[in-house]
């Protein structure tokens, strides 16, 4: 079925997401792209999007209407949402439901069972691996398809949830290339933060969050004295907010690495490709990482970049093709793969060829590629209906 005859037939969908509009989280950057695709690649169909916990929503337009319960107090938002979802969902009898929350599936299933409306889900990180919920688990295993956006996720949820591998799916995280560009290191944040343009800067980003310690901050903190020696004008910045933060700063001081490390707190999202450029090395060898479309913001910028081998950064990074992939539990292994980099030696000479960097991870993720993988399942779930 080519997309001209599919899109035809003015289908009408149902979009659910947890936010859009008022977040910057991985997720509702997914959710984002995911609607900017649909809207794309079938712009003759009608688009009903349901948002969980947006406040403010754009007025309705020919083929999008939005409805939001972010103006709800949070303990009222999840069953007015359900509610919602449901009167919905009776009312317009969509072709297809896609929710980027797995917690949304359950409603879904309820619409399944009663008017037999196909639904499909995107499965993260964490969210998505090891389900207890009863409710969550029937409702996964009767989806119509589930969108992995990792094979390390793919392959937690069918091991642990024991579900069909014909409908789980790799969906890799896609981002906006053209807000991440190769550039000289910005004068501005240099002077901001006291640094000069030669010198080794070593960058994470990740919310300071004791939940997302598994990141690997705290790792690469633990061995920068052992970095020092080996390049004794490194500085380590970590952009990112978190109640994470009184902790770092006190492994911080007992380390005595007040003047070689930077936390700059909150971003706003203009400034953060101006960050990737300020560093010589990104670096995030995270144990916990769904996919991490951090990494691809990195390599846009033509970053040399590390993660963890053990999680979904492992995707991000193709297999180590576009990166070092280290163990994120092995400290000297860490620290000797930031020195090796940072020194111009590590073994892997992409890394050091920002152009063909950037070409490669937008030929993996960019925005047409994503389109292009989700049309694919599109067609075929409505080529057997």
């Amino acid at each position: 079925m080519n997309k001209k005859n599919f899109s035809k037939h003015n289908h009408h969908y149902h979009l659910w997401f947890p936010g859009l509009f008022n977040s910057t989280g991985g997720i509702e950057c997914y959710s984002s792209l995911c609607l900017k695709a649909f809207e794309s690649l079938y712009p003759d169909c009608a688009y009903d999007i349901v948002i969980k916990h947006d406040t403010d929503v754009p007025s309705k337009s020919p083929n999008l209407c939005f409805h939001t319960t972010g103006n709800w107090p949070l303990s009222l938002r999840t069953p007015i949402l359900a509610a919602q979802m449901i009167g919905l969902g009776l009312w317009r009898r969509p072709k297809l439901i896609f929710s980027t929350h797995l917690n949304f599936s359950v409603i879904a299933y309820l619409l399944k069972r009663l008017i037999g409306i196909p639904y499909w889900v995107a499965a993260h990180g964490i969210e998505a691996w090891d389900i207890q919920n009863p409710n969550l688990k029937k409702a996964l295993k009767n989806a119509d398809l589930i969108l992995a956006v990792s094979n390390y996720t793919r392959d937690r949820l069918l091991k642990e949830q024991n579900l069909q591998p014909d409908r789980v799916v790799v969906l890799p995280n896609t981002f906006t290339p053209n807000r991440f560009r190769i550039a000289p290191k910005p004068d501005y944040l240099l002077q901001r933060y006291g640094l000069n343009a030669q010198q080794p800067i070593i960058l994470t980003v990740a919310r300071l969050s004791q939940s997302e310690q598994y990141k690997g901050y705290n790792k690469i903190l633990s061995v920068l004295p052992q970095i020092r020696q080996a390049i004794p004008n490194v500085h380590y910045v970590i952009v990112g907010k978190g109640t994470d933060r009184p902790a770092v700063e006190q492994l911080i001081a007992e380390s005595k690495l007040q003047d070689c490390v930077t936390l700059t707190g909150y971003v706003p999202d203009e400034e953060l490709g101006d960050y990737y450029n300020l560093c010589d090395l990104f670096a995030m060898p995270s144990r916990g990482e769904g996919f991490g479309i951090v990494y691809l913001e990195a390599l846009a910028c033509g970053k040399p970049t590390l993660a963890g081998n053990k999680d979904g950064s492992v995707d991000a990074l193709c297999q180590g093709e576009l990166g070092a992939l280290i163990d994120p539990d092995d400290v000297e292994a860490i620290a000797e793969a930031i020195i090796q980099i940072l020194q111009g030696k590590y073994p892997n000479p992409l890394i050091y060829q920002p152009e063909e960097l950037r070409k490669r991870v937008i030929d993996k993720f960019g925005f047409e590629r994503f389109q292009q993988r989700l049309n694919y399942y599109l067609e075929k779930q409505f080529s057997q209906t």
